[in-house]
């Protein structure tokens, strides 16, 4: 049973910031956050505090945008554009270590549910799995091409693992996704979700879109890959905000939901952790906040976010979140008439 009831979602508050945030992650018990800028710094805020103050890490850092970022403990891994992972400590807030990860921009950094493997993917079009506390690389993983069909340079955008730990899926600009299993280095499958991609061949010989944003359900056996629908106006992101769930495991599409209300890059998927709903945030020039039904694909619940939401941080209990995005944090609870109750344990693998 879930005690976050998407309509009985309610914005708590927002604050501004400079710039834009691209990536957030969340120290456990509290509301500490960390972000990565686009005037390539990091940063921590207290956003429970009644006058939220972010500040910049001022040790030197990446040189350029910081594009996702992790905590484990006492560290944390941002990774940038600048193709650089950087193990920073959180107290001291100094850089412990940068790897050179990367030939071209990180577009994300995620890492295991027990915070031992951190996983980075770039637009050199490989995914890099990295030993969290020696910061060596365990496996690369290539599988997605360099070109897009009409012969441009793509974009690995999207990672993410599985609660269990046991796969890693990445996503790349004309909608391939690869799922890995995270011990072995191997791929075990692949999907596709052409209908991420645009191209157009005539005004701007341009394409856009991409998966954004992919995540597995918890009991691992779903996966739901986030991103845009068909552009008419590629300048404007004019096109539907697109979410396809899929039985990875048996190769199957269950449902392709697009929506025309709020319309924009589906930049982060999160899914209920009791299955019920899924979490579809992002936006255009604005920004939505979706909920959708898992078994049917309906819209339970929207709203309209103050800013583009570029990433999420879930509470420990998941009553609540704050997102993060161009110029704004903003604070959201799903208000309930209950108390939240102890966590259901999940099912044994041979009792499912």
């Amino acid at each position: 049973m879930t005690w976050s009831d998407p309509e009985k979602l309610k914005r708590v508050k927002d604050f501004g910031i400079s710039g834009i945030a691209f990536c957030v992650a969340r120290e456990s018990g509290s509301g500490k956050l960390f972000f990565g800028n686009s005037d390539f710094k990091v940063y921590e805020v207290d956003a429970l505090a009644e006058k939220p103050e972010p500040a910049a890490f001022e040790a030197e850092g990446h040189q350029s945008y910081v594009t996702g970022i992790v905590q484990n403990q006492t560290q944390l891994v941002s990774g940038s554009y600048d193709g650089n992972l950087i193990w920073w400590d959180s107290e001291s807030k100094k850089p412990t270590r940068t790897v050179k990860a990367h030939e071209r921009w990180i577009r994300n950094v995620t890492a295991s549910p027990d915070g031992s493997i951190v996983a980075s993917v770039a637009d050199d079009m490989v995914g890099k799995l990295w030993d969290a506390k020696s910061g060596e690389t365990m496996h690369t993983l290539k599988d997605h091409k360099e070109e897009t069909p009409d012969h441009y340079p793509s974009m690995l955008y999207a990672g993410a693992f599985s609660p269990d730990g046991k796969w890693l899926a990445t996503a790349d600009k004309v909608g391939h996704i690869a799922v890995w299993e995270v011990a072995s280095g191997k791929k075990a499958a692949e999907l596709e979700s052409p209908g991420m991609y645009t191209w157009d061949p005539r005004a701007r010989r341009h394409s856009i879109g991409g998966i954004r944003s992919v995540a597995f359900s918890h009991d691992s056996k779903l996966l739901a890959a986030g991103g845009i629908g068909k552009i008419g106006n590629i300048d404007h992101l004019g096109g539907p905000s697109r979410v396809e769930i899929f039985d990875w495991q048996k190769g199957e599409s269950l449902h392709v939901i697009e929506d025309n209300e709020l319309k924009g890059l589906v930049e982060q998927i999160e899914f209920d952790p009791s299955g019920n709903w899924l979490l579809a945030a992002g936006g255009d020039h604005g920004g939505f906040v979706s909920f959708y039904s898992v078994e049917t694909g309906k819209l339970i619940k929207q709203d309209k976010a103050p800013m583009h939401v570029h990433q999420l941080a879930m509470n420990d209990d998941s009553t609540g979140f704050f997102a993060v995005g161009h110029g704004k944090i903003a604070h959201y609870e799903f208000k309930s008439d209950h108390p939240p109750g102890p966590a259901e344990p999940p099912l044994p693998e041979d009792a499912a």
